[in-house]
């Protein structure tokens, strides 16, 4: 764990993201005058080069920005629309009921570059050409291959055969130096000409093109980044704010809410607050699908996702007892990356980028370098739903970044990967580090749960608990406790990556200090200071 004191005239801050390469980006702007934005953006850059099978810029991204003073935390959505090209009815008739991978309509708009232009032109210090610079070297220069890049190319080498992007890539052993040069190329057109070189320049054309034109030049001009409201809930004399829909964020939030309604008390030996805390998710989680949607087609008005009338009845439904027959919202996926920075002035930055299923969708755009994401599968086939494919709408989205103020003064920042389980999985962080009082240290080396529908014969009803899957560290005693409230747990083998990796930054700007600690079940991990 690493432990920052602020002191009069320090310029310095943390960060904490899902690789070395990444931290060390955020790090190096921050040194020389950068504020958390830069950083962010360059860690963020630096991520989607050395870290393909996480995020990129053929994917979306989502932001919360803590200024100083501030009652709250500003919020960008910058998730790309389908193109004006889709078309849900043929898809059915073709016999489809959900997207396929790879489809155009599975690939809408990428908004990662406008979410960049965003953060830089309105809250940056150097500019986004600064951001990109630690990227654009590690392109051209090279870095060496880890183990989870390996994996995830090896895996998909035969749907990825003959992708121009994913050559240097599938080529790639554990330590060998990988050089993406037209990624290089594609991110100093970036640099040079902001957004409009992107999205109305080559980049631009071959993502139409790997689209079959389904993308057009007008829905590429359209930007994709949106300053928008937070949506918040209150749990521990904490408030925790994230991105409303089309993200998933509010499960996050709100679950912590939900459970501090519940009387939660942290007892790691003790099957009933195990039991709590996976059913203030489910309660909540119920009906998700419905509103995560495009943010002009929720059916109801955000701020009411989180209403305290309503958190209050979520709370009551739950059987402190026994497992509760809910929905269950869908299973996991990965292909995301969160961090986080806070600098020596306390700008604070939340930040997630998405491929959504590791890699994307398995398809490049053309000669630009790099790969597109699927987030189109989030959206419905189902004719008249609020989450149907539409031309110019937002899918459902999975990313959920959070932070979280004491008295308008930041106190947390905190999100992971991990696909439809985000929430869970912030959800149990805070409750440790909020609720219970643990250090970010300890509350990473917490065995996790994560949740997921219970399988079933075609036809079956769908029974009443649901698979709870916990990390090995999980004491028998837990294990018999959930089962006997109808819970159907299946311990995993080892140690779960894709239940991470969580980065986390804790503040008291009051007394001065920071803390922060990496998340143990991914190697490549890393949290440092300047």
């Amino acid at each position: 764990m690493i432990r920052v004191v602020s002191m009069p005239g320090h310029h310095g801050g943390v960060v904490a993201t899902p690789h070395t390469l990444s931290t060390r980006a955020g790090i190096e702007i921050l040194q020389a005058g950068g504020n958390a934005v830069d950083a962010a953006i360059a860690a963020c850059a630096v991520q989607g080069v050395v870290a393909p099978e996480t995020c990129g810029i053929g994917g979306d991204l989502f932001a919360l920005v803590h200024r100083p003073g501030d009652a709250a935390p500003l919020a960008l959505n910058a998730s790309g629309r389908a193109g004006s090209g889709v078309d849900a009815a043929a898809l059915r008739a073709a016999g489809h009921t959900e997207i396929p991978r790879g489809h155009p309509g599975a690939i809408p708009v990428p908004g990662c570059v406008d979410g960049w232009d965003a953060l830089s032109s309105r809250l940056g210090r150097l500019g986004l050409a600064a951001s990109l610079a630690p990227a654009i070297r590690l392109a051209e220069e090279g870095f060496p291959a880890n183990d989870e890049l390996v994996a995830a190319f090896r895996s998909s080498a035969a749907e990825l055969a003959g992708v121009e992007a994913a050559a240097p890539l599938l080529r790639a052993s554990r330590g060998s130096t990988i050089v993406r040069s037209q990624l290089a190329a594609t991110l100093r057109l970036v640099a040079d000409g902001g957004r409009a070189a992107f999205y109305e320049g080559p980049p631009g054309a071959a993502i139409s093109a790997a689209v079959d034109g389904v993308i057009t030049t007008s829905d590429l001009e359209r930007s994709q980044a949106d300053w928008v409201v937070p949506v918040s809930a209150s749990a521990w004399g904490v408030t925790g704010w994230t991105v409303p829909p089309n993200s998933q964020g509010y499960l996050a939030v709100g679950g912590a809410a939900v459970l501090e309604r519940l009387g939660w008390t942290d007892d790691p030996g003790d099957p009933r607050s195990w039991h709590l805390q996976i059913e203030a998710h489910r309660a909540l989680a119920a009906g998700r699908d419905s509103v995560v949607v495009d943010p002009g087609r929720v059916p109801v008005d955000a701020g009411r996702l989180l209403d305290p009338a309503r958190l209050d009845a979520v709370a009551a439904s739950v059987d402190p007892s026994a497992a509760r027959d809910l929905y269950a919202p869908a299973g996991a996926a990965g292909g995301t990356a969160y961090l986080c920075v806070v600098d020596g002035a306390g700008l604070a930055v939340s930040l997630i980028q998405s491929n959504f299923h590791g890699i994307g969708a398995l398809v490049g755009a053309g000669s630009a370098g790099f790969l597109l994401h699927d987030r189109g599968r989030g959206f419905s086939l189902l004719e008249g739903h609020p989450g149907e494919l539409g031309p110019g709408r937002r899918p459902l989205h999975t990313l959920s970044p959070t932070l979280w103020t004491r008295d308008e003064r930041l106190a947390l920042v905190l999100g992971t990967r991990g696909g439809h389980v985000q929430p869970q999985l912030v959800q149990q962080v805070a409750a440790f580090v909020l609720g219970a009082g643990l250090d970010p240290d300890e509350a990473q080396a917490r065995p996790r749960w994560t949740v997921e529908p219970a399988p079933t014969p075609p036809g079956a009803p769908v029974p009443s608990g649901w698979r709870v899957r916990v990390e090995p560290d999980v004491p028998a005693r837990v294990v018999d406790g959930l089962r006997r409230r109808g819970h159907q747990v299946v311990p995993a083998d080892g140690p779960q990556s894709g239940w991470g990796p969580v980065s986390v930054i804790q503040v008291d700007e009051a007394a001065g200090w920071r803390l922060s600690a990496r998340d143990p079940r991914v190697a490549t991990t890393a949290v440092a200071t300047a």
